[in-house]
Order: C-alpha cells, then structure tokens, then sequence
C-alpha cells in the first residue's frame, strides 16, 4: 500500500510538472542551428555582429544548409515550411552580408557610415544561393517572400538596419509560423521606426517599406480594410488593414474621423548593431 501511493505521488508529480512545462517549440531540423544562433547573438533586434563574426564557424554551416537545399526539396514542402525556409534565408544573409564588411566604414553620403548601405550592391546585385536558385535580397523580398501573398511576411525580414521590423530572436519555423508573423505585425503600432500616429499634427506617418513593396502590401491587406476607408488609395486601405485593428483606442477613434494625412517618413539605415552598446 505504502509503495503503491508513493508511486501515485510519483505519478501526479511528473504529471503535473508536464502540464505546467510545455515542450519547447519545434524547429525543422535545418534551422535548428540558426534558432541557437539567434538567441545567442541577438537582443530585442539588435545583433551582437562583432562576436557573430569572430565566432562565425556555426553560422556559416548554417548558411551552406540552406544553401543546399534544392528546388525540388522546398517544392515538397507545405507552403508554411516554404515561407519560414525563405525568412530565415533572408534574415542570414543579410547578417552574412554584414559580417562579411563588419566592421562598416563607408563614405556613401547618403547612409550613415557603418549601414549595410555602404556594403555596394548589398539587397541589388549580390548574390545568394538558396531552393536551388541565385538570388539577391530584393529578388527574394519581391519576387520570392511577396509572392506568397501574406504582407505579414515583410515584416518579418530585418534589413541589418534600425528602421525595419526587429530581428527576432529564434528562427522562424512552419508549426508556429502564422503566429510568428502575427506577432511582427502587432509589433507595427509599437515601433516608431514603422508606424507613428501624430494626432497634433492630424498625421499618420508609416516605413517607407510600405511603398518599396506596395503591389505585394496592396495585394495582401487592401481588400479587408473598413469601408469608412474606401475613398483612400489602395496602399492606405492596406495599411490601415493592418494597424488600425492594433492601436489604442484613442488612436482608433482618431483614425476613424478619416480627416488624417498619411506620409512616408524617412528610413533609419543606422546598423543594428549592439556591439559596444
């Protein structure tokens, strides 16, 4: 009797500890590496690019992986493990392409001195191998990423700058992908970076992001916006799709009046760097 209720005791115990420690999300098996690596070097979207440098061997393994993987591999794949194949490609290259210049000292006028801007040609004409094809950044933004259908997806994709949606910090991965990109787009009325509601000013001022990529923006979220916004330009309605079911109350009572501007504001390709912070 004794030993029985002790093993009952055994029992509830571990029972118990299972139901209040869920088992961590999983990672499909090629990005595993990359979800350490993220946490490791990565914080609330600053990267730590010295140390990711000095300490690249993981990293570069990682990029070889991917790399490997073949047209025919990633067409046998569900439309979400496409997806988060694809963002996590990006996001590494563009961590490659930093730490392959880093550190960052250009002359370019028109972008601070350490911004991936300095690197030349960086999201236009260099290269990346990735499903079996070569492509640049901006190919796989626009043509690869966009042609998805789902503008929550650009949010996800950091540009080694200060002004895009924020690194995170583990990979992106098809079990828990809806939800992931759903959180970058909650992240929209939070960063200033993105989206700014200046009621003082009756402006409404958002990333140019959204104008770089307009057809995909467009294509995704104009058609689910509210009607009140119907005499708005296709872009607004899709931005407005997007942030108006996340702001504060005030804010939504604010954009409802429809009386507001809504501008582009300047880009920030400051590096997000967290070396030496």
């Amino acid at each position: 009797m004794r030993l029985t209720a002790i093993a009952l005791a055994l029992a509830l115990t571990v029972a118990t500890a299972t139901a209040q420690d869920p088992a961590p999300p999983v990672v499909d098996p090629i990005h595993q590496a990359f979800d350490e690596i993220l946490d490791i070097y990565v914080r609330d979207g600053l990267v730590y690019y010295h140390a990711l440098k000095v300490e690249r061997a993981k990293f570069d393994r990682y990029l070889a992986a991917v790399s490997a993987v073949t047209a025919a591999e990633i067409n046998g794949w569900s439309p979400q493990r496409q997806l988060a194949y694809w963002i996590n490609a990006y996001n590494a290259f563009v961590l490659r392409t930093v730490i392959d210049h880093y550190p960052i000292r250009g002359r370019a006028a028109d972008y601070p001195a350490s911004s991936i801007r300095q690197v030349p040609g960086a999201f236009e004409r260099q290269t990346f191998r990735a499903g079996g094809r070569a492509l640049t950044l901006d190919g796989l933004e626009r043509d690869v990423i966009g042609g998805f259908g789902d503008a929550r997806a650009l949010l996800a994709l950091s540009r080694g700058a200060q002004g895009g949606p924020r690194l995170k910090s583990e990979a992106y991965t098809s079990q828990r992908l809806d939800a992931q990109l759903t959180t970058m787009a909650g992240e929209l009325v939070n960063h200033r970076q993105l989206v700014r509601v200046d009621q003082a000013t009756n402006t409404l001022s958002v990333s140019p992001i959204f104008s770089w990529r307009e057809a995909i923006f467009v294509r995704s979220s104009a058609g689910r916006g509210q009607s009140l916004f119907g005499s708005r330009s296709p872009l607004e309605r899709a931005v407005l799709a997007l942030i108006e079911p996340l702001v504060v109350p005030n804010e939504a009572d604010f954009l409802k009046k429809n009386e507001f501007r809504m501008v582009f504001h300047d880009f920030d390709w400051r590096l997000n760097d967290l070396t030496g912070r």
